[in-house]
């Protein structure tokens, strides 16, 4: 990384960095990581074991030490003193732990479901928060996401009608996801509000890792989680935690950050809906989580293509 962190910097007339397609890939690259959030967690908590805190306490902690070379000495401690920086930070640490244990008790694409209504919600809290004007066909995208999201949801429909195939772990998966999306929306709300107060990038994510490593870390001790689980993963348990931490905790995070400062929210979430092919993939390569029914498959569509036209309207608007 140079001394001018893409994070923070404002690039020249002359700079390759003004090119708009090199942050639309860094949003695309985001959303891929994110849609593979749920997926590793619900790997490495199922699969692989791995208490739930004691999964996000190492893997930022790994992330913050691999992150905090390049940043150390360029930090503004007097930015420090900004409550937006301690709000979000606030926000991200709840979004975390709701995430992660989202994915431990439901399907990664249920979870990836609930977080693709995250632009509808932040449409609601704009408006009930902000007095900001509710976009057009709000509604409409709302009640169509829920369609399609019960579709998925469901097993084959017969005769008898619809029947959504859930239990109680998916029920208590799925009010987590929820709590989650709204932190995420918060997220979406605050990071642009961060810039508008000067606050380098490098600061927020900073924050952002350091309150996260502090926070779980002191939850998974409390409650004592055994660390030890983690000198009996096999090669795999460790590809997958690594890849984890390299492509969702640093990765995606800098990557979100970055696209954000420099494409603005609503580019960055146009491309959103790019989360549910993400974790459509890699659950089916990685859980052996499938679309088993026509009726999913077209769930699946009415959601995906449903949130993107919703979104690239609102560019428009």
């Amino acid at each position: 990384m140079s001394n001018a962190s893409p994070l923070t910097s404002a690039p020249t007339a002359r700079s390759p960095l003004t090119d708009p397609w090199i942050w639309m890939g860094a949003a695309l690259f985001a959303h891929t990581g994110w849609g593979a959030y749920p997926v590793f967690a619900r790997y490495l908590q199922t699969v692989s074991l791995i208490p739930s805190m004691a999964l996000l306490a190492l893997g930022n902690l790994i992330a913050l030490a691999i992150f905090l070379p390049f940043v150390v000495r360029r930090v503004d401690r007097r930015f420090l003193r900004e409550p937006a920086v301690w709000l979000f930070a606030f926000v991200v640490v709840l979004r975390a732990i709701t995430n992660i244990l989202a994915a431990r008790f439901t399907l990664a694409i249920y979870v990836q479901l609930i977080t693709l209504m995250t632009p509808l919600i932040v449409a609601l809290l704009s408006a009930g928060l902000f007095r900001e004007r509710l976009p057009p066909a709000t509604w409409p995208a709302l009640g169509l996401s829920l369609v399609g999201s019960m579709l998925m949801m469901s097993g084959d429909i017969g005769g008898y009608g619809m029947g959504l195939a859930l239990t109680g772990n998916d029920l208590l998966g799925l009010a987590l996801a929820l709590v989650s999306a709204f932190c995420l929306a918060f997220y979406m709300i605050l990071v642009p509000r961060t810039a508008k107060v000067a606050v380098p990038g490098e600061t927020v994510m900073l924050v952002q890792l350091t309150a996260l490593t502090i926070v779980t870390g002191s939850i998974s001790f409390l409650i004592g989680e055994d660390w030890g689980r983690y000198t009996q993963l096999a090669a795999s348990d460790w590809l997958a935690f690594l890849t984890f931490v390299a492509v969702v905790l640093l990765g995606a995070n800098v990557a979100q950050i970055t696209a954000l400062r420099h494409l603005g929210a609503p580019l960055v979430s146009s491309t959103m809906a790019w989360r549910l092919v993400a974790t459509l993939a890699l659950a089916a390569l990685l859980l052996g989580e499938y679309l088993t029914s026509i009726w999913q498959i077209v769930g699946a569509l009415i959601v995906f293509v449903t949130i993107t036209a919703y979104l690239q309207r609102q560019r428009r608007v």
